[in-house]
């Protein structure tokens, strides 16, 4: 199941590069970047207004926890500049590039709180097979 829920998550990926994109192009990179948060926004608040759930911080809570919204949205103005320059498969796949080294270094330290899990010479293989697939990807288009 989580599985397949990674992989829907990968075609909504996708298809959220193309309009928001599309909503760059009439709106510019900032704006649209504004809308598509304000967007977002509308319908969690309604959810969360239903279910009667409310935000509490817990004390003591890592600053870093935060920092994931504003990630978000500079991934979604970095996207939305790239949209129209290069490739939607590009986008996709030099971003599947950096949070796999990311992930490895995450993985390997223990950064941000989550388990070591050391590196191990697999993890060089798929990378291999990664910038081959990008490189073929960039260079075929």
């Amino acid at each position: 199941m989580y599985y397949l829920l990674s992989i829907v998550c990968g075609v909504f990926i996708a298809s959220m590069i193309v309009f928001n994109g599309s909503l760059t192009s009439c709106y510019g990179v900032y704006s649209a970047a504004v809308l598509i948060h304000l967007i977002g926004l509308i319908p969690l608040s309604i959810i969360m207004a239903i279910k009667h759930i409310k935000i509490r911080l817990p004390k003591g809570l890592p600053f870093y926890y935060m920092l994931g919204g504003t990630i978000g949205v500079a991934t979604t103005v970095f996207n939305n500049i790239s949209f129209g320059v290069i490739s939607i498969s590009a986008i996709l796949a030099l971003s599947l590039l950096g949070q796999s080294i990311t992930s490895i270094l995450i993985d390997q330290y223990g950064w941000l709180g989550m388990e070591k899990r050391p590196f191990n010479q697999k993890k060089i293989i798929g990378l291999i097979f990664v910038l081959i697939g990008i490189v073929l990807l960039i260079s075929l288009s």
